[in-house]
């Protein structure tokens, strides 16, 4: 046997080794009881929406997913917390569009997303409404974009605080319509909901739950979906995209991060225990109830797909001079 047959024998012999490490820890995890944690309060969005996944992980791992609220800061204290837990696989966190992307960018945060925290798979996504008062003399998004032109500086949109998603998506809807409205802030979606409702405010990008008996009831006129393409809660609704703001795609989301460390082999198991949790009809189905679309990618398109948002919306934020506490 000559010197280069012994090294292909030896690196064989390894990369099997290696394979057969992986299987084993993929196999044996989790061994225990896994901490799921969320950094909004319990009974809002994301801690519905991290129950239902860790219901059904629970069912395929045999073991208990616990749901682990930690509210804060815009998500800051529940990313900080999270990024301290033991890399052993055992802690995971929830993370979406406003601690992963939006804070960091418009405040002071104690955390590192891409050092302190490995992708595993974005799992959610929701688009938000773009809605105006039912008596709003508009049929349209080209009517809303027509008024605004017309009357620069006059109309009014609300948000439910500096750097949220109705904040950042009403900056982007002015900058693609070239448009001048003024930002109106709120503490939190219901006021601004009942500010727009009672047509002391012209406009908002809202969360669908929180507006669609509105909409439905006729107090309030939905226009269009921020998404790229139409959603499956209102097929109805065509996107902003569809109505001259070509290439308009915004829309919250969600996925799934581990503490730097883990292991790969526990990383690749949970991706793939997401993406059958995502496939099952209940979960859809209960995902469904909030708006909210069930979407599975691998940890390297999770990755490179945060990043993009950074991109996107630092971008902006450069560009529309915003700062986190306006």
């Amino acid at each position: 046997m000559n010197r280069i047959t012994r090294s292909l024998g030896v690196l064989a012999g390894a990369a099997a080794m290696f394979a057969s490490v992986h299987a084993a820890a993929q196999q044996a995890y989790p061994t225990r009881a896994v901490r799921f944690v969320v950094t909004y309060p319990a009974g809002g969005s994301s801690d519905v929406m991290a129950r239902i996944i860790g219901k059904k992980l629970t069912e395929l791992w045999g073991q208990q997913v616990l749901v682990d609220s930690r509210p804060g800061a815009a998500g800051a204290v529940g990313m900080e917390y999270a990024a301290k837990q033991p890399a052993d696989g055992h802690v995971f966190l929830l993370g979406n569009f406003g601690p992963v992307v939006a804070n960091p960018l418009l405040n002071k945060v104690k955390y590192d997303v891409d050092k302190d925290f490995v992708p595993v798979g974005q799992i959610t996504r929701a688009a938000n409404i773009l809605v105006t008062p039912s008596t709003m003399p508009v049929r349209d998004v080209r009517d809303l974009v027509a008024l605004a032109r017309k009357q620069p500086g006059a109309l009014t949109y609300a948000t439910s605080g500096a750097g949220s998603m109705s904040h950042l998506v009403g900056e982007l809807f002015k900058r693609e319509a070239k448009v001048d409205i003024v930002t109106v802030p709120f503490q939190g979606g219901v006021y601004s909901i009942a500010a727009v409702q009672g047509g002391h405010i012209m406009m908002m990008f809202s969360d669908a739950p929180p507006v669609m008996g509105n909409i439905k009831a006729g107090k309030l006129k939905a226009l269009a979906v921020t998404s790229g393409q139409r959603t499956p809660f209102t097929p109805e609704l065509p996107t902003l995209a569809e109505q001259g703001l070509k290439g308009f795609d915004a829309a919250n989301w969600w996925g799934i991060l581990f503490p730097t460390g883990v292991q790969r082999a526990m990383v690749d198991k949970v991706s793939a225990d997401l993406k059958r949790a995502l496939g099952d009809e209940e979960v859809r189905r209960n995902l469904g109830t909030l708006a909210i679309e069930a979407v599975y990618s691998t940890p390297e398109q999770f990755g490179a797909f945060i990043q993009s948002e950074r991109k996107l919306w630092g971008n902006l934020i450069r560009e529309s001079n915003i700062s986190g506490n306006q």
